[in-house]
């Protein structure tokens, strides 16, 4: 009983302006016929209450069983690039479906919500639909539910259901071509092997062991075999591993503008270009955004590039300690290869401890945003703050370029050719005709030409 006394209450709820207004002249047909004692009226008064409760019933005794499938292809995609929904419904149940309007809920930032009209379904048919979208943000965004409205013949009422699920869709970071660099001095990742290693040290036991038969005798160390007495050859050199870590600033002080054309966008975009390069020319990559312990990627996993992305595609603007962390993980943790980092707005204390770091043998280049060019008016540091905390990170070896709104990423980087910094490594950039395309990420082609350069050693 009480379950029909709700539907009764969701069914008159649905009621569309037609019903009530049907409803309202009923009442008020059926008052005056009353008053004036017309039978004529009363019967019009009984026919404006009835069709639009007959409507009711009719909806409320429909039991709909629609089952729904959805595809999103690809599940992960770039920013503005296109993604295809596709929705399987079947009706489950032995009796024909009314028309049905039918909408399925999507956030903003990927557009407004698909609407459509599903025919009349017999029992047991399928029927599908698809549509795009395209998204304006980063994120990871819900995909549903589907919500079905139902409406009667006369359009008295109208009843809303809903599916309890939904799918979800990465949007990830913007990426764009690479210009290649070259470094004219070395920096190295875990750079240098055992056996250089233990040139440079003196220490020949390290760097050699006893002889085996099958080894190749043009490996036999001979100071080592004088020195021993027994046959001692050269220990096979470890590969060279390049690294390389992505210092991104994420305090929402340093950052100005709103929404996909902010400098913070325009900082994650770049950030997420350089890290995914390097990891797909098998660079070991660690990605810093705050204090939290950062591991290098396995470069030769093939899942690095999916790591950086699906972090960079939720990463959100923070407090003022986040930049002073994630520094500090660098002083802990020490390392080596090349640091990129992306900077909003800086003062001369962070220029301080940037340079602190001791790039001594190492390329370290320093992206700097012009971050009131995002927003007229906002900048909270004079011209002269900007100038001294650059010239504090020249000071403290960083190559310095920057960077504005109306800039590409590739016009940026390419500003680092021919910059020398203090530990002697003079960055080059060839020259690369306009509108070559690039492969990026996901299959997806770029060909604007825009792009940050790779450093090799």
């Amino acid at each position: 009983m009480r379950s029909m006394v709700t539907r009764a209450r969701a069914a008159l709820s649905g009621l569309t302006t037609r019903g009530r207004s049907f409803l309202s002249a009923g009442v008020a047909s059926g008052i005056c016929a009353v008053v004036l004692g017309r039978q004529d009226l009363l019967r019009i008064a009984v026919l404006l209450l009835v069709l639009p409760l007959a409507c009711v019933y009719m909806l409320t005794r429909a039991h709909y069983r629609i089952g729904l499938t959805r595809t999103t292809t690809p599940a992960r995609v770039s920013v503005g690039a296109p993604m295809r929904v596709r929705l399987e419904l079947q009706n489950l149940a032995s009796i024909r479906t009314r028309v049905l309007l039918a909408e399925d809920r999507v956030p903003p930032a990927l557009g407004a919500p698909p609407r459509f009209v599903l025919d009349r379904m017999p029992g047991g048919q399928r029927a599908a639909v698809t549509y795009s979208l395209t998204a304006a943000m980063r994120g990871r965004y819900p995909i549903g539910p589907l919500r079905l409205r139902v409406t009667d013949p006369f359009g008295m009422c109208e009843l809303t259901r809903s599916f309890t699920g939904n799918d979800h869709v990465t949007v990830v970071p913007r990426l764009y071509p690479l210009v290649p660099l070259t470094a004219g001095g070395t920096w190295g990742g875990a750079g240098d092997s055992l056996a250089r290693a233990a040139a440079v040290s003196g220490e020949d036991d390290i760097a050699t062991r006893e002889y085996r038969e099958g080894d190749d005798l043009r490996r036999v160390h001979w100071r080592s075999t004088a020195k021993r007495g027994e046959l001692m050859v050269r220990r096979e050199e470890q590969p060279r591993q390049m690294r390389a870590t992505v210092l991104l600033d994420t305090r929402a002080r340093s950052h100005r503008g709103e929404g996909p054309t902010s400098s913070f966008e325009w900082a994650v975009s770049a950030a997420a270009s350089v890290a995914v390069h390097f990891a797909e020319e098998k660079h070991g990559i660690r990605l810093l955004t705050d204090g939290s312990p950062a591991n290098w990627s396995n470069p030769h996993s093939g899942e690095a590039s999916s790591e950086l992305l699906e972090r960079l595609a939720t990463v959100h603007t923070a407090d003022d300690e986040v930049l002073d962390d994630a520094i500090g993980v660098l002083h802990r943790a020490g390392g080596d290869g090349l640091i990129i980092a992306v900077l909003g707005e800086i003062d001369e204390t962070v220029a301080l401890k940037l340079g602190e770091l001791g790039l001594a043998g190492r390329a370290g280049i320093a992206v700097l945003l012009n971050t009131p060019q995002w927003s007229a008016g906002s900048a909270r540091g004079s011209q002269e703050d900007r100038q001294r905390a650059r010239n504090l990170l020249r000071e403290g070896g960083w190559a310095v370029v920057e960077a504005g709104p109306q800039q590409t990423i590739a016009d940026v980087w390419s500003g680092a050719a021919g910059t020398t910094v203090d530990t002697g490594v003079e960055i080059t950039a060839p020259r690369i005709p306009p509108g070559t395309a690039s492969a990026s990420t996901n299959g997806h082609v770029n060909g604007s030409g825009d792009g940050f350069g790779r450093l090799l050693a």
